[in-house]
């Protein structure tokens, strides 16, 4: 598969947590730094993500916002 994005992240997802419509999708992609998608929750079942399965996350964004207190 090729992508644009250049933000590619291989990793193993260590959490699968579905709500009404939504599954929040927790990636592990470096000891201890974990990323988290919103997913529909078709999406997640179409992709078979289960907890230990290898997944790759894929960050393509043209804006970033940071913010302080």
């Amino acid at each position: 598969m090729k992508l644009s994005a250049r933000n590619v992240m291989p990793g193993k997802v260590v959490s699968v947590t579905k709500g009404a419509t939504t599954a929040h999708v927790k990636i592990e992609v470096a000891a201890g730094f974990v990323v988290t998608a919103s997913i529909t929750n078709e999406a997640a079942e179409a992709l078979g993500l289960e907890v230990g399965k290898a997944a790759t996350a894929i960050v393509k964004a043209s804006d970033v916002i940071v913010g302080v207190d």
